[in-house]
């Protein structure tokens, strides 16, 4: 007996109602990429190993899937590591590419690689799917879109501000109010570590004060001596962990504790800019929160840091992020290329929306009217009608095969398709339609232009 097909952990099938809700998600966040003038672009779902290892630090290397090399890749191997067991060393001699981690670093590798095809400054678009072996759990899989809108070749705090202003306006649209986008500056977090005499320790640092809302004060704390950061530096951070207040007070806070750090009060300078601007334009449903625990452990950004929590209602990990990076096409080559950008998590914001029952009901809508089959004579009655519906954009179907009425009626109810319609030898003679309401049962005669208005109504 054959066994149970199955798919792999961290993946999955989708129905068609999923589908359509995905894509009611997609097509919401696409028009407003391009309503705020992003272009949209695709990249390869795979690229060469040496274009995504080391870009997002140790943890990211060890979540990226590795391609391996085709054919008898060992014969290949470098037989000292295999000998070894030394599966890091190894798996460069037998993996030269991989699935793409994110979005990010395809795009500075598509920027380097088409510079001079290129407009600057250049705002994209992107949305494909992303793989990380990471563990499976709620609103986290191996395999997930992302769906993202950067700038390069800008250093204007504006495009920060416009940032925001998308975020806000997507989500109004899908009608998910309240939902809060985080805000910070990396230059603030390495102005911390400097005035504590930490910053030989800022990653460590970052990443474990990125943990608070996870592990508590206690947990963030513990993090920090284990990563051999000082007992005494670790005092002066003490007010970050209930750091409260409007968000102008909280920058005026900052900027008493950063006084003696450049780096650290040019991020202050920044984030001041980006939150009176914002506030000044004025949000239409988000709430824009200065929270200086954001971290994100993702290396490569300089400034602005934002990450976007869902409403509280909802027991949901962050459904959006991004931020200011002033070199990432660096590490391809092209340097001094500043950009900022951001990333709508579909899977998330999918489930947020199912839970808080936010999808009209439109959105899943099958055919609007099942023309019933009754044999060949009738069916092609049946498809001239239908030819014209669907020129006036209107969901109809001709049921594919002659069978007793009873199960075309079941069908149509499984599919949730409200009307039938009934052709026989007396319709096809007076050219009209049965037209039959299988929610209320109610049916009436109907000419092609009554069926139409009642079908488009």
């Amino acid at each position: 007996m054959a066994s149970k097909p199955s798919i792999p952990k961290g993946t999955r099938d989708f129905s068609p109602t999923e589908v359509a809700k995905r894509q009611y998600i997609i097509q919401i966040i696409k028009s407003n990429f391009e309503k705020f003038g992003f272009q949209p672009i695709e990249t390869p779902s795979f690229e060469n190993s040496e274009t995504l290892m080391g870009k997002y630090g140790e943890e990211g290397d060890r979540l990226i899937f590795k391609i391996l090399n085709s054919g008898d890749y060992l014969s290949k191997a470098n037989s000292e590591f295999l000998e070894a067991k030394d599966s890091t060393k190894l798996t460069a001699s037998i993996s030269e590419k991989a699935l793409r981690y994110d979005l990010t670093v395809p795009f500075a590798r598509y920027v380097v690689q088409h510079q001079s095809e290129i407009e600057f400054p250049f705002k994209r678009y992107q949305i494909q799917p992303v793989w990380r072996a990471d563990r499976p759990q709620k609103g986290r899989f191996r395999e997930f879109f992302q769906c993202d809108a950067d700038v390069v070749g800008s250093k204007s705090l504006w495009q920060e501000v416009e940032l925001v202003q998308l975020y806000d306006t997507v989500f109004t649209h899908l009608g998910l109010n309240g939902v809060t986008i985080k805000i910070n500056n990396r230059k603030i977090l390495s102005g911390i570590a400097e005035v504590i005499g930490a910053s030989d320790k800022l990653i460590d640092f970052t990443v474990a004060l990125d943990k608070l809302d996870k592990i508590g004060e206690d947990g963030v704390k513990k993090e920090m001596l284990e990563k051999g950061i000082a007992e005494e530096a670790i005092q002066k951070v003490q007010p970050l962990f209930n750091f409260t207040g409007t968000i102008s007070e909280k920058i005026e806070k900052l900027a008493q504790l950063l006084a003696s750090s450049a780096e650290g009060m040019k991020g202050v300078d920044e984030l001041r800019f980006i939150c009176d601007k914002v506030s000044e334009l004025e949000l239409k449903t988000a709430i824009l929160d200065l929270d200086v625990t954001l971290a994100r452990g993702l290396n490569y950004y300089t400034g602005a840091i934002f990450e976007v929590a869902a409403p509280k209602t909802v027991a949901m990990g962050s459904i959006g992020g991004g931020g200011r990076y002033d070199d990432l096409t660096g590490i391809f080559g092209l340097k001094n290329m500043s950009g900022v950008g951001i990333s709508f998590g579909l899977d998330r914001i999918y489930l947020v929306l199912d839970e808080l029952q936010l999808f009209p009901e439109t959105v899943t809508a099958s055919s609007k009217a099942l023309f019933v089959n009754y044999g060949d004579n009738e069916a092609f009655y049946a498809m001239k009608a239908i030819q014209k519906l669907r020129a006036a954009n209107i969901k109809v179907e001709l049921y594919p095969d002659n069978v007793k009425v009873g199960k075309q009626f079941q069908y149509a109810d499984k599919r949730n398709i409200p009307f039938a319609v009934l052709v026989g030898d007396q319709e096809m003679k007076s050219n009209t339609y049965a037209l039959k309401n299988l929610v209320s049962g109610e049916q009436t005669e109907v000419d092609f232009e009554g069926l139409q208005n009642a079908l488009l109504s």
